[in-house]
C-alpha cells in the first residue's frame, strides 16, 4: 500500500464520526445517520441473503454471517429481524426514546427485537473495535456474537479464533477505508482452515481503493469480481468542504464524479471475493440472476 493510499492520507476527505460511534445505545449515531441520508445496509440486504440462500444450499448448513464493522448490529437487524433502514431511523428517533437513560433503550431494544420473528437459518457475528457498541448489538439480539477487536493495530486473540473458523460469508458495508488489508491478513488465518474458506462480500467507497485487498485475498486463492456498471448511494455529504475533497480526491485518482458524487451523495460499489472453483462454477452475475427460492 503507497503512502498515497494509506488510512491516514485516504481518511482526510471523508468525515470523521468517532465522537458518536461508540456510545452506550445507536440514538446518536442514528439520528446523525438519518440527516445524511445514510442507506449502504439498505442497498446490501437483498446482496447479503441472496449469497446466504446460495451458500445454504452448496453447504446444506446453517450459514453463519462474520459482519466487519458492525456497530450497533445494523446488519443483523436488517438480515436478522427483516428489518429496514428506514425502520431502524424510526425505531431509534422515537421522541420518547430521546429522554430515558441508555439501560432503559437496551432493555426496550431486547423485549422489541425479541418479540419480532427471527431468521433461524443463519447466525450473524459482529466484529468491530467499538466496545460498547458491540455490547448493544450482542446484548439486544441484533447479532448472535460479538467480537471486539482492531485489527489494523492488534493480531486476533487466540482465544476469539475457533469462533471464527466455520464462518460462511463476510460482510461489510461501511468499513473499508477504515479498515484496511491488514485486518484481512488478520482475519484469514481464522476463518480459513480445512478447504473452507468464507466469501467476502464488501461495500466499497468509490474514494477507496480495493486493490490491496484484493491482493491480499489472491494471495490465499481469492478471485474477486466487481459488479460492473452500477453503483450505490452511501450518504449526503456533511458538508460542501467535504464535497470538495471527495469530489477532488476522486478526479486524482481518475475516477469520473459526474451523475454520482457530484450530484451530492458519496457511491460505493459491490465486491465479491471467493475461492477460484466457486467463480469457475458460477459468475457474479449468474449468481445474482439466479431467482431465490
Amino acid at each position: 500500500m503507497s503512502d498515497d493510499d494509506s488510512i491516514e492520507h485516504a481518511n482526510n476527505p471523508k468525515a470523521n464520526m468517532d465522537h458518536i460511534y461508540n456510545q452506550p445505545d445507536p440514538r446518536a449515531y442514528f439520528s446523525e445517520l438519518h440527516k445524511l441520508d445514510y442507506a449502504t445496509p439498505g442497498a446490501g440486504k437483498p446482496f447479503f441473503l441472496k449469497l446466504i440462500e446460495r451458500l445454504q444450499r452448496s453447504r446444506d448448513k446453517s450459514v453463519r454471517v462474520l459482519d466487519l464493522g458492525c456497530s450497533y448490529g445494523v446488519n443483523g437487524a436488517l438480515l436478522k429481524h427483516d428489518m429496514t433502514m428506514p425502520q431502524l431511523y424510526e425505531h431509534w428517533g422515537q421522541e420518547w426514546l430521546q429522554d430515558v437513560s441508555p439501560e432503559e433503550v437496551m432493555a426496550y431494544d431486547r423485549r422489541f427485537f425479541g418479540g419480532r420473528e427471527e431468521q433461524q437459518d443463519f447466525e450473524v457475528i459482529g466484529l468491530d473495535r467499538a466496545e460498547r457498541a458491540v455490547a448493544f448489538a450482542e446484548e439486544t439480539g441484533l447479532i448472535d456474537d460479538g467480537v471486539v477487536a482492531n485489527l489494523e493495530e492488534h493480531p486476533l486473540s487466540d482465544a476469539v479464533m475457533p469462533d471464527l473458523a466455520d464462518v460462511d460469508l463476510m460482510t461489510s458495508t461501511g468499513c473499508i477505508g477504515y479498515v484496511t488489508e491488514k485486518t484481512f491478513e488478520r482475519l484469514l488465518p481464522a476463518v480459513t482452515n480445512d478447504g473452507h474458506a468464507p466469501w467476502m462480500a464488501n461495500f466499497v467507497l468509490r474514494l477507496w481503493s480495493f486493490e490491496p485487498i484484493e491482493e491480499t485475498l489472491s494471495e490465499w486463492g481469492y478471485v474477486t469480481e466487481k459488479l460492473q456498471d452500477r453503483t450505490f448511494r452511501q450518504r449526503r455529504f456533511v458538508s460542501d468542504e467535504e464535497r470538495e475533497q471527495v469530489l477532488r480526491r476522486l478526479r486524482e485518482k481518475g475516477i469520473d464524479p459526474s451523475g454520482k458524487e457530484a450530484e451530492g451523495h458519496l457511491h460505493t460499489e459491490f465486491y465479491l471475493s471467493r475461492p477460484a472453483d466457486d467463480i469457475r462454477q458460477e459468475s457474479l452475475n449468474t449468481l445474482l440472476a439466479r431467482k431465490s427460492h
